[in-house]
């Protein structure tokens, strides 16, 4: 979500400060009501990697983004009218439209999870190719064997204990910066993807009236605590992840990393 231009309080933007200190790629690339996909970030990242001049951190909570710049992933384009088709029909339609294009799917797609199949079907009008069918090409292949593009090194740190009070602290104080008052002055620009931002969505009910805003404080801290769990469990399936301890003084987890890193 850093993406977008004006959520700096919300996501947390590097400061204009550490920004001249330090070059940062994908910060302030589009406007808030612009749709920004996976692939968005996989063409400019990937572009940043080429260009560079010297070693490039890749860092965030997004797992999808960074396998889309480090591995084989693709992304078909899309069909505007096709999917507004699809995602008319329930979800047993839907089922039996892409058993019908492809009878062993499920062993590749979630028969329950609607957005999938809608997906996988856009991605068959415009390819041609089902599921099984793509996930039979040796980019899939490297992509389930966690075969990256170009050699790298990876390092996580698992704050899983004490995470709840550092997603209250961190949210209080990016509500005392004017959080609400940032989304507030966006409310009227974010489109379908910025407008599902982990704050913003659960503040903009607060700025209708519809939440007070306790409410919309506690349903932000239970959407982000939401958020971490799901990329604990993405981030900790990749097996070229090295783990290290975690420790509240960042100074001390500089200085794991740089020494793991050998930097």
């Amino acid at each position: 979500m850093q993406v977008y231009r004006g959520m700096d309080i919300g996501t947390a933007k590097a400061s204009s400060a550490e920004r001249e200190r330090v070059p940062h790629h994908l910060i302030d690339v589009a406007e808030p009501d612009e749709p920004f996909t996976v692939a968005d970030a996989q063409r400019i990242g990937r572009a940043a990697l080429q260009s560079a001049v010297g070693p490039v951190i890749i860092a965030g909570g997004s797992g999808l983004a960074f396998r889309a710049i480090v591995d084989p992933l693709e992304f078909p384009g899309g069909d505007v009218e096709h999917r507004a088709r699809l995602e008319a029909l329930d979800l047993k339609a839907l089922q039996e439209e892409l058993l019908e294009v492809d009878p062993t799917a499920a062993d590749h797609i979630d028969l329950a999870n609607r957005r999938r199949i809608v997906r996988a079907l856009e991605v068959h009008a415009v390819t041609g190719n089902s599921p099984t069918q793509r996930a039979a090409t040796p980019e899939a292949a490297a992509v389930r064997n966690y075969e990256p593009l170009h050699p790298f090194r990876a390092i996580g740190f698992d704050p899983a204990d004490g995470l709840a009070g550092r997603v209250t602290s961190r949210f209080d104080a990016m509500l005392k910066r004017g959080l609400l008052a940032e989304v507030g002055n966006l409310a009227d620009h974010l489109g379908r993807t910025a407008g599902h931002a982990v704050g913003y969505k659960q503040l903009l009910p607060v700025l209708a009236g519809e939440r007070s805003l306790e409410d919309g404080r506690q349903d932000a801290l239970a959407a982000t605590m939401a958020v971490a769990r799901n990329q604990r469990t993405y981030f900790r399936r990749d097996p070229r992840i090295t783990w290290l301890e975690w420790d509240d003084d960042p100074q001390v987890r500089l200085g794991r990393a740089r020494r793991e890193l050998a930097i």
